[in-house]
């Protein structure tokens, strides 16, 4: 998938887990490890809301677009 969540690398660099991250945002701890694995295929706007207002980023901090190969 050419979207890329970087979720796992703020935790790592922020000393925090995943259930801080997901109390926080308000979701379940399951839901926020997929979402730190990048196993889905969508993400709300108020989750990433939660994300960014929880590490004070932006989205291009949480994202990242990696185009594909056309070959």
């Amino acid at each position: 998938m050419p979207i890329v969540l970087h979720v796992d690398d703020l935790l790592r660099e922020r000393e925090c887990t995943v259930r801080e991250l997901a109390d926080a945002v308000g979701i379940s701890r399951v839901n926020m490890s997929h979402i730190k694995t990048g196993d889905i295929r969508a993400l709300r706007l108020s989750t990433l809301d939660g994300i960014c207002s929880f590490f004070d980023c932006q989205p291009g901090d949480v994202l990242e677009y990696i185009a594909e190969d056309d070959t």
